[in-house]
């Protein structure tokens, strides 16, 4: 099938500028850069005419860190459910992570779930390998075409997959050649914050304000610096997921391009977009790990993205049902949904003048698939796939609960209006969502494929 986007502002590789787009089945065909520069004959050539004149076509975005919650969890999200939500806010590829039920630390694990994607998802796809203080024998086993890389608790997490043994990390970075993202906050030092409140004010009284005391600035210092050391010492490549702090901020590099980089970062939309200012209205709905902070950090982080010591922004989407993340700040759920809206947030703050809609796509689109070494992804270009999206920059996105695909039914954004909305989603050139609604049919998805380290 042959689609024609007409006159749209492309967004991409730093630049805004007219022209229309041509898709070929998957992949894009052809960029024609200006006003009706194509050949008159083609208009009678396509399939489908799209008048994208007002709009921005945008690459796809490509979520680093996604939680979808199967199997195990599937009361609160799925595979299908929650590509669904990515799928309705332009996410079109997507690494997910490994503390399911089972946790993906066997290759038996990792296959169950690339079968179920295969069978189920609505975008593009991918899975971490979880790393244990047991399993470092699978890691020489794992596909490195076929896995973004693997996955690292340093801090306390589901089940099994709190990696705290020092011969375990000496190992694993002195032989893997893959991406090791870490979950950095220091376990030793969250267990004696949440003792000494315990002790101080009792458990009835910790509301959702202590948890970014517990989980402190220092707890998440103290693991990501160790990582950074054990990474430099042993000439790991090391990716630090959901950098939450100022302070952690000193521990990369700006002066190099990302080619270059073995050291790289991660911000989350909601470590952009809250501070621990908005507990009092929002509650645990903004409850994550790391724990959303201050002011302060959420400027630091912002300043961090547009200077380059943050190289990519992603959702840690997490969902949890309602009932789920009842309690105090022991006990409620920590995580959220956000994929449905983090594009239209971020570029809400571009509208703002935090960001530039130019840097919102580099840091969406372009970086994370430069990071990973994603094929033919990321970008608008002659011969990649067509992950596209149309954004109408004029029209609002009221999020209200009966919008909301994720199958947990909230979003912290709820009752929130974005000056922005995704128009339409296009997955390896098939139209998965428009005006709304998803597609009668399931678009055509692949496996992520990444370029061997």
């Amino acid at each position: 099938m042959k689609r024609l986007f007409r006159n749209a502002t492309l967004i991409n590789e730093g630049r805004s500028f007219t022209a229309s787009l041509l898709t070929s089945g998957t992949q894009i065909e052809k960029i024609y850069k200006g006003t009706d520069t194509f050949p008159e004959a083609l208009l009678r050539e396509v399939d489908e005419l799209v008048p994208a004149e007002g709009l921005w076509l945008l690459p796809g975005c490509i979520d680093d860190q996604v939680h979808f919650r199967e199997p195990g969890l599937t009361h609160k999200a799925t595979i299908e459910s929650e590509s669904q939500a990515a799928i309705a806010g332009g996410t079109t590829s997507f690494m997910e992570m490994p503390n399911t039920k089972p946790p993906t630390t066997s290759l038996e694990a990792w296959q169950w779930k690339m079968d179920r994607a295969a069978e189920t998802s609505w975008a593009n796809y991918s899975f971490f390998f979880g790393g244990t203080n047991d399993n470092a024998d699978e890691l020489p086993r794992i596909d490195a075409r076929r896995t973004p890389g693997l996955k690292l608790f340093l801090g306390s997490s589901t089940g099994n997959m709190l990696v705290d043994d020092k011969h375990t990390l000496e190992r694993i970075f002195s032989e893997t050649d893959l991406i090791i993202a870490t979950h950095c906050e220091k376990e030793e030092i969250i267990r004696a914050n949440r003792q000494r409140y315990l002790d101080e004010v009792g458990q009835a009284q910790l509301d959702v304000r202590y948890h970014p005391l517990i989980r402190s600035e220092e707890a998440c210092y103290r693991s990501s610096s160790e990582a950074v050391e054990l990474a430099t010492r042993l000439g790991s490549r090391l990716h630090i997921l959901h950098v939450s702090t100022a302070r952690e901020l000193a521990l990369f590099r700006n002066d190099l391009p990302l080619s270059e980089k073995k050291i790289t970062a991660e911000a989350c939309v909601h470590h952009l977009i809250f501070s621990d200012e908005d507990y009092a209205r929002l509650g645990n709905r903004i409850k994550w790990n790391p724990a959303v902070k201050t002011l302060r950090d959420r400027e630091a982080l912002r300043a961090a993205v547009r200077s380059g010591l943050i190289d990519i922004v992603a959702t840690d989407h997490a969902p949890h049902l309602l009932s789920e993340k009842e309690g105090d700040c022991l006990t409620a759920a920590s995580g959220g949904p956000l994929s449905q809206y983090a594009l239209v947030a971020m570029l809400d703050l571009a509208r703002e003048g935090v960001f530039t809609r130019e840097l919102v796509v580099e840091k969406m689109a372009h970086l994370p698939a430069q990071l990973f070494g994603v094929e033919k992804r990321g970008f608008l270009r002659e011969g990649y796939y067509a992950d596209l999206v149309l954004v109408d920059p004029k029209a609002d996105t009221l999020v209200t609960p009966e919008r909301i695909l994720s199958l947990c039914g909230w979003s912290p954004f709820e009752g929130h209006t974005f000056t922005h909305s995704v128009k339409a989603t296009y997955v390896n050139g098939d139209c998965a969502y428009s005006l709304g609604k998803l597609s009668a049919e399931r678009p055509s998805v692949s496996p992520l494929l990444y370029t061997c380290p």
